[in-house]
């Protein structure tokens, strides 16, 4: 282990540089908008469009890679993403704001994207599951610190934005410096939408919903936090908690996605999570410890629906078009990021700040309906199902280039690059194929 950890420690210690800014910097913004007296609807449309700047670089990330290399492409990426921070400590203008925040997105996957490639390029196969572990942990570990590090500025000034940029310039050095190969270059999967929404749509619906969770939490929790009375030290560490929990409980939660039936799964945490959300719609006021136990459970919960759901999903497509699907499932998780803060944000401004609770039982709700074992048929279940579970940062930021990362996936005998040509048949248009276990039950569709 202490052998791999040295092996790609330039790597990893540029992903834990790249998330410290970054996690620093969305919990920064959200709490000195709310400070300003901003509307949480603005608030909200920040991170969303930060999140379509992240969806729309998986794809704009690749052809800069191809023009001018791993290296060029990384250097001129975290360069700007540098000073698209910085210049938020000179101009106060929100619609300025809004073109930043989209072009950071679209940087920062870029910066994700060459260095998964690395990651994925000098990695034996049989290295691929714990590569991908330490990757994951040292992106969860950077967010976690960078929430924390608000601790360290009592006042929010440009202070934090400055120590934002020396960690985005930082990342540079570990990667200028590696004396690593340079990876080959790689050519993004296309997108076959039809193929995959009408071959696990129950799947898709998960990966939305985590999605819209995850956009809500990192833009409106800082909010909802501070305007239940705690201090920006106070919001940093129930943030911190919440990401933290997450990331431990994948864990014991993967161990058991491998041996029960993982839609059963995905339908006990959706009711665990809506039922957890009620007593925070604004019926009581609870002191910072409660606040702080409630954000650990919901941690738990929201940050492991996206494995869940991305296991599920492997379960029922054919070993040999899962990049495909993971380029699918981060869109689709995407799209979800860009809506939730929008929508929370909406709400939050129109009616009261205890809303954004109320969304988060809608969300889960929503799960509830739609995720039942009864629409399961079995029809589409892989060959090798139940796949191992493996654990996922709950960030959006690293990009669709992770598939190759998942041992799950053979890269070199994956067809996703070829058309499709196999119709779903019309009965199997409306249910995923399999609850990922070997006893899935054949029924018809519901």
């Amino acid at each position: 282990m202490i052998q791999m950890l040295a092996a790609f420690s330039s790597l990893y210690l540029a992903t834990l540089l790249l998330l410290v800014g970054s996690g620093l910097f969305n919990t920064y913004m959200g709490l000195r908008l709310t400070a300003q007296s901003v509307s949480e609807l603005w608030v909200g449309g920040l991170i969303a469009v930060y999140y379509l700047g992240l969806v729309f670089g998986a794809r704009i990330g690749h052809k800069i890679i191809i023009q001018v290399g791993h290296i060029r492409a990384y250097a001129a990426t975290a360069a700007i993403v540098t000073i698209t921070v910085l210049v938020l400590a000179l101009l106060d203008n929100l619609w300025i704001w809004l073109g930043f925040r989209f072009i950071a997105g679209i940087a920062m996957v870029t910066q994700f994207m060459v260095i998964e490639s690395w990651l994925n390029e000098q990695t034996e196969n049989h290295q691929r599951g714990r590569v991908f572990a330490f990757y994951m942990v040292f992106s969860s570990t950077g967010t976690v610190l960078g929430q924390l590090s608000l601790t360290l500025f009592p006042t929010l000034n440009y202070e934090p934005l400055i120590f934002a940029a020396m960690c985005s310039a930082l990342c540079l050095v570990p990667v200028a410096l590696t004396r690593r190969l340079h990876p080959a270059l790689q050519v993004p999967a296309p997108i076959q939408v039809k193929y995959y929404v009408a071959r696990v749509p129950m799947s898709l619906t998960v990966l939305f919903v985590a999605g819209t969770l995850t956009g809500a939490f990192y833009g409106l929790a800082p909010v909802y936090a501070l305007k239940q009375g705690l201090s920006n030290s106070q919001v940093a560490v129930f943030l911190a908690a919440s990401v933290a929990t997450g990331l431990l409980a994948q864990w014991p939660l993967g161990w058991l996605a491998d041996r029960i039936s993982r839609v059963g799964m995905i339908r006990v945490n959706a009711c665990i999570l809506f039922l957890l959300a009620v007593p925070l719609w604004g019926w009581w006021v609870f002191p910072f410890w409660a606040l702080l136990l409630f954000s650990c459970a919901f941690g738990v919960l929201q940050f492991t629906l996206y494995p869940l759901g991305a296991a599920f999903a492997n379960d029922n497509v054919d070993q040999e078009r899962r990049v495909g699907l993971s380029a699918i499932l981060y869109m689709v998780y995407g799209l979800g990021a860009c809506v939730g803060p929008l929508l929370a944000g909406l709400l939050m401004r129109e009616l009261e700040v205890s809303m954004y609770f109320v969304f988060v039982s809608a969300c889960a709700a929503v799960l509830v309906a739609v995720i039942r074992p009864q629409r399961v048929t079995g029809a589409n279940l892989s060959q090798d199902a139940p796949t191992h579970f493996v654990p996922m940062s709950d960030s959006l930021q690293s990009s669709n280039v992770v598939a190759a990362l998942d041992p799950r996936v053979d890269v070199e005998s994956d067809v996703s690059f070829e058309p499709v040509e196999e119709e779903v048949s019309a009965g199997n248009q409306d249910d995923d194929g399999g609850d990922g276990q070997n006893n899935a039950k054949h029924v018809d569709p519901a």
